[in-house]
Order: C-alpha cells, then structure tokens, then sequence
C-alpha cells in the first residue's frame, strides 16, 4: 500500500467537490445547456491547472537534482503532485463517463486511461517522478485550450479575446505539447538501457499514442481558427 494512494483518493474527492461547488457559482450560460459537462469541465480545469499542474516547473527549480535524474529522484513535494495529478485525472475520467456520450468522448477517455497509467506507476513505484513532471508541462497549454472552449461556448468567437487566446493556444501548443512530447521521445530512446523492458515499453506506447493525438488536434485548431 502507498501512501500515494492516500493522496490521490483525497485529490479525487477533492476535485469532485470543486467541479460541483464552481457549477454552482458559475451557472453554464444558455448556450452551454445541452453540454454541461464541457462547461464544469472546462472551469474546473482551468481552476485545478492553475493550482497543481502549473506547480511543475516550480517543482524543478526548488529540485534541481529532478532534472538530473529523472528516475530515480522523487522529492515529497514532487510526489505528491504527481499524485494529485492522477486525482484530477481519474475524476475527469469518471465525469466524462456518466455524463457524455461514449462517441463524444472516446479520444479523452482514451488519452486519461494513457495518462493515469503511466503517472500511476510513477506513484505507486517512486520512480520516474521527474519525468513525469516533464509531461505535466504539457498541461499549462490547457488553459488556453479550455478558455477557448469556454469561449466558444459563451459565443464570443468573434471578438479579440478569442483571437488573442487562439494565438496564445497555438503557440504554447507548440511549445509544451509538441516540442515536450518530442523531447520525452528523445530522452526515452536515449535511455532505454536503463529503462525496464515493461516501463520502457509503456512508456514508449504512451508516447506513440500521444503524439499524433496532439498533432491531429493541433491541425484542427489551425484549420478551426485560422484557415476556416
């Protein structure tokens, strides 16, 4: 038993309570009605990137040692992010579940199912913490990617917060979710003789799963936003 589990158990509960409490406080507007689950999402998340996921860099700076060895080192404070992360992530797997369509939301319960997995083992194991705070980077795009939806959802399209917000979206794509996934390719074909067999080899599929979802999705906001 890790205690790890202790910490992603509160993490869930907590999340649960913060998507329920914000639904209340920021009623979905008209235009959100028919999907309330990407309205309480999308404010959800934002809120919790904000608090945990963009912790990640922070987590680097205070452990320098992380960037060093980023499988053997595992600082509480680190740990525990990681933890809280799966949290977030298990709850959103289990909103989406009850409350959309299997066909509207295949692609996030399949990216959720990957990223619990391997930051999972990360809890459990001890190990692999610093590279799991390495893929936490690609979450500070989601803010922008959820303030776009919410946007989307409130019918400003047209405005110049949306277009800010697009641009600032498709650069810091570029930046934490391309570029990051390509350097955690790198790093793991660089270490494989290091890496166990089983964990290399979750490692490699997640990676091989989750770089052309992000290139697909990439290539659907350009033509979205820009090319439309």
């Amino acid at each position: 038993f890790s205690p790890g589990l202790l910490v992603v158990a509160g993490s869930f509960a907590a999340f649960r309570l913060l998507n329920r409490g914000l639904e209340r406080l920021v009623p979905p507007p008209p235009s959100a009605q028919r999907n309330r689950w990407k309205h309480r999402e999308g404010n959800g998340e934002t809120e919790a990137l904000c608090d945990t996921h963009n912790l990640s860099p922070c987590r680097f700076y205070l452990h320098p040692e992380l960037s060093n060895d980023l499988v053997g080192t595992h600082p509480p404070g680190a740990h525990s992010l990681v933890a809280v992360s799966v949290g977030y992530f298990l709850e959103d797997f289990v909103d989406m579940l009850c409350n959309q369509k299997l066909h509207q939301s295949w692609e996030l319960l399949f990216h959720h199912s990957v990223v619990i997995i391997c930051f999972g083992i990360a809890v459990l194991l001890h190990q692999y913490v610093g590279f799991a705070l390495v893929a936490l980077l690609v979450e500070i795009n989601s803010i922008f990617l959820h303030l776009r939806q919410i946007l989307l959802m409130a019918n400003l399209v047209h405005t110049t917060c949306y277009r800010l917000n697009s641009l600032i979206n498709l650069g810091t794509y570029v930046v934490f979710r391309i570029a990051t996934l390509a350097w955690m390719t790198r790093w793991l074909f660089l270490n494989r003789q290091n890496v166990p067999p089983a964990t290399y080899a979750v490692g490699t599929v997640g990676m091989a799963i989750m770089t052309p979802m992000n290139i697909i999705l990439f290539y659907r906001l350009l033509r979205s936003d820009f090319f439309k």
